[in-house]
């Protein structure tokens, strides 16, 4: 990466933090309510052709495979049309607080309205196409959402914490490409290859399962192991905060860092 893409990409990302942090409440709960509704759809088409055993016989990498590809879908939609998401700020409004261009209240202020707005537009999809609109109250649709809910409720604390900490390092990176990127088929490839490549590997996404799991409570109904309160205390919890970490420190503060120690070596190298 060269020095100069570095410093404008770190310049973009806390401009963009500084902005979003004198959003009004409005408006950043109704452009993250249609982000969440993004990252939704997505999810949505994802599972719906994914659905069915795993093809072929003895190939299961592939079903995972088909819905890591059109998964991507609701972060291009986010990115291009505009909108607030959570995993993102928690890149954004880490490097403005770290460059000390908003306050710590601010960024709190910031995550928990579009945590809140996407969650809003999460379950909304959830529940007006998913259950009202009957899309997935038949089979195979019912057996495979609930079986996809149904490991997400199952992990411990700490796996859901690391998995989401390594979704939204790849979530983050996605974001960061895209702000570098100049066209909308460049910002749509930037967001596509990290995104799949957390899907592929079973990581954790808070705000796509903010439509995954509700679906399942919608449709199928709560079971053993999915419930409202596993859902929330046992996957959106830990996930959320993984999220945080993921997207706040391995990318925003590593690649502030380097963005700092490349000011300090061209410095030294003009007084030397």
């Amino acid at each position: 990466m060269g020095l100069l893409g570095l410093h404008e990409t770190v310049e973009s990302i806390s401009a963009s933090g500084k902005t979003k942090s004198r959003l009004p409440v409005d408006v950043i709960l109704v452009s993250s309510f249609l982000a969440g509704a993004y990252i939704a759809f997505g999810a949505f088409i994802a599972l719906m052709t994914s659905t069915g055993a795993p093809w072929p016989q003895g190939v299961p990498g592939l079903q995972k495979f088909t819905y890591a590809v059109v998964f991507p879908v609701g972060m291009v939609y986010s990115v291009i049309a505009g909108g607030e998401l959570f995993t993102g700020n928690a890149m954004f409004m880490t490097v403005s607080y770290l460059r000390r261009e908003i306050r710590l209240q601010d960024l709190a202020r910031n995550w928990l309205l579009v945590w809140i707005g996407n969650f809003l537009g999460g379950i909304a999809v959830a529940y007006l196409f998913g259950r009202v609109g009957g899309i997935l109250a038949s089979e195979p649709w019912m057996t495979y959402l609930e079986a996809l809910a149904g490991g997400k409720c199952s992990y411990t604390f700490t796996c859901a914490f690391w998995r989401g900490v390594g979704a939204n390092w790849m979530g983050c990176l996605a974001v960061w490409m895209a702000t570098k990127s100049h066209t909308i088929v460049d910002k749509a490839i930037a967001c596509h290859l990290p995104i799949m490549t957390f899907v592929i590997l079973g990581m954790e996404n808070s705000v796509a399962n903010m439509f995954t799991i509700p679906a399942s409570l919608f449709v199928v109904g709560p079971t053993s192991v999915v419930t409202w309160k596993s859902f929330l205390l046992e996957n959106l919890v830990p996930v959320s905060l993984g999220n945080l970490v993921g997207g706040a420190a391995f990318v925003g503060a590593l690649y502030l860092y380097l963005s700092r120690r490349h000011e300090q070596l061209e410095r030294a190298a003009h007084t030397g």
